[in-house]
C-alpha cells in the first residue's frame, strides 16, 4: 500500500482539492483508496458529501478515543472510502498535549487495521501541529500542492525542515515525492518563473539522504478551473460533477503520473516522433 500525506501549512493552495480528486481518480481506475480527513474544517469530507451528526464516529474519536479505523471509515463509492473529520478534531491537539506517544497515535491505529487498500491518502490541516505530525509519522510519501505564486513559496523552507526532522527522528522511510502545481495559469510569466525556481531548488539544493533528494515537479499542472471550485458545493468529486472539464482531465493525468503510467499527450507526441516521415 502506498501511503501519502498531502500537506502545506498555507491554506488555499489546492491541498484538499488535490486530496479528494486524486483519490477519486485512483479509485475510478480500479484501485482501492482510503482518504482520511485530518483537517478540523472537514473540507475533504464535505467535498464528498459527508456531513456527520453529533455522536457519529470521526477521526477525532480515532485519535482521542477507542475507535478503530474500521469504526470511522465509510464507503462512498466503488473503491473509494473516507474516514471523515468533525469540528471536534480542533480540540484533539489540546486534549492530547499530555499524552505519551501522541505523535504516533495514528500510526498505531493504522497498523492495527488490516483492510487491504492500494492507497491511503491523508488530507492534512493547513498547519504544522500535532495532526500533521501524526500524518507524517504514519505515511511514507509527501505530496506538496503549491500555487505558483510568490506568497505560496513563503514558509516552504520551514515545511521542508519539519518533514526532514520527522524523517530523522520518527519515520525513517518518509520522503517528499513531488510538488503538484495547482491553480496554474500557463499564460503568465509568474507561473513559469515560480515553477522554474522550485525545479531548480529541488534539483540542486539537497544533500544525499535528504528527504527531498528525489523530489520532482509533477508534469501535470492543475489548471485554474471553475468546475473544481463548484464541485464541493454539490458534495461531489470533479469526476462526478464535471467529468469532461479541464479539472477532471488534469487530475486524471496526475493519477497516471502517480501510477507511473504515460500521460496521453506524451504518448501522442512519442507516436508522432516514431511515425515514418511522409513527403
Amino acid at each position: 500500500m502506498r501511503s501519502i500525506a498531502i500537506i502545506n501549512q498555507k491554506g488555499g493552495v489546492g491541498k484538499t482539492t488535490t486530496a479528494v480528486n486524486l483519490s477519486a481518480a485512483l479509485a475510478q481506475r480500479g484501485h482501492r483508496v482510503c482518504l482520511m480527513d485530518l483537517d478540523p474544517q472537514a473540507h475533504a469530507s464535505l467535498h464528498l458529501g459527508l456531513t456527520l451528526a453529533d455522536g457519529e464516529p470521526s477521526v477525532y474519536d480515532l485519535l482521542t478515543g477507542d475507535a478503530s479505523v474500521a469504526d470511522v471509515r465509510r464507503q462512498i463509492d466503488e473503491n473509494l472510502f473516507v474516514a471523515p473529520a468533525h469540528l471536534d478534531l480542533a480540540a484533539a491537539e489540546m486534549e492530547l498535549a499530555g499524552e505519551v506517544g501522541r505523535e504516533i497515535i495514528l500510526r498505531d491505529k493504522l497498523a492495527a487495521d488490516h483492510e487491504p487498500f492500494d492507497f491511503l491518502i491523508l488530507d492534512c490541516p493547513p498547519s504544522l501541529g500535532l495532526l500533521t505530525l501524526n500524518a507524517l509519522t504514519a505515511v511514507e510519501e509527501v505530496f506538496l500542492p503549491l500555487q505558483p505564486h510568490f506568497l505560496a513559496l513563503h514558509g516552504l523552507s520551514k515545511l521542508l525542515r519539519t518533514v526532514q526532522l520527522v524523517a530523522r527522528r520518527l519515520n525513517k522511510s518518509l520522503r517528499l515525492t513531488g510538488v503538484v502545481f495547482c491553480m496554474y495559469e500557463s499564460g503568465t510569466r509568474l507561473a513559469a518563473e515560480v515553477s522554474t525556481d522550485v525545479s531548480e531548488f529541488f534539483a540542486g539544493g539537497s544533500e544525499p539522504g535528504c528527504v527531498w533528494a528525489d523530489a520532482v515537479n509533477f508534469q501535470t499542472r492543475i489548471r485554474r478551473n471553475i468546475r473544481l471550485a463548484e464541485a464541493p458545493s454539490y458534495g461531489q468529486s470533479i469526476f462526478q460533477y464535471s467529468p469532461h472539464s479541464n479539472g477532471a482531465e488534469d487530475y486524471n493525468n496526475l493519477a497516471l503520473e502517480v501510477l507511473g503510467e504515460s500521460l496521453p499527450e506524451l504518448e501522442s507526441a512519442a507516436a508522432k516522433l516514431a511515425a515514418p516521415l511522409t513527403i
